[in-house]
């Protein structure tokens, strides 16, 4: 299998967080409206092995392409912690991503992995994208 380059990981993950973004989109999620939302969709349910896993996430912002990491830990497919580290350079974009890492505990803590639809947290919804795209490279890594 051949290894993956830095910026062919960048763009599978981009695009990861690309097609998470329209998806929020789709009629039937919870794109619109309010400061947070966790709409639901059709998931399939996996097993994944408990631990602590950390992925970075990235999203195309105004300001250009900006990126978060995320750190959860999983006992029972279910996520008792999470710390989101956001890195913005862009004055605003930080400042979303700030927002967005305060409120994210509140609204996964206690939820199933497979069953995360984050749109919108504390008003920030680019952030969403980025964080889809870490979540999907965690539970690949964490799959049992």
């Amino acid at each position: 299998m051949p290894s993956s380059t830095p910026r062919t990981v960048a763009l599978t993950l981009a695009g990861l967080g690309m097609m998470s973004a329209l998806a929020a989109c789709a009629p039937g999620g919870t794109g619109g409206g309010g400061d947070s939302g966790t709409g639901g969709g059709a998931t399939v349910d996996e097993s994944y092995n408990d631990g602590t896993y950390s992925a970075d996430g990235s999203y195309q912002a105004p300001s250009g392409t900006e990126s978060i990491t995320v750190e959860l830990t999983l006992e029972d497919d279910i996520i008792t912690d999470i710390t989101v580290t956001p890195h913005a350079t862009d004055p605003t974009a930080k400042g979303m991503q700030a927002s967005f890492a305060g409120g994210i505990a509140e609204q996964v803590v206690g939820q199933d992995i497979d069953q995360l639809q984050v749109t919108r947290v504390a008003g920030s919804s680019l952030t969403s994208a980025g964080f889809a795209t870490a979540i999907e490279a965690i539970k690949a890594e964490a799959r049992a």
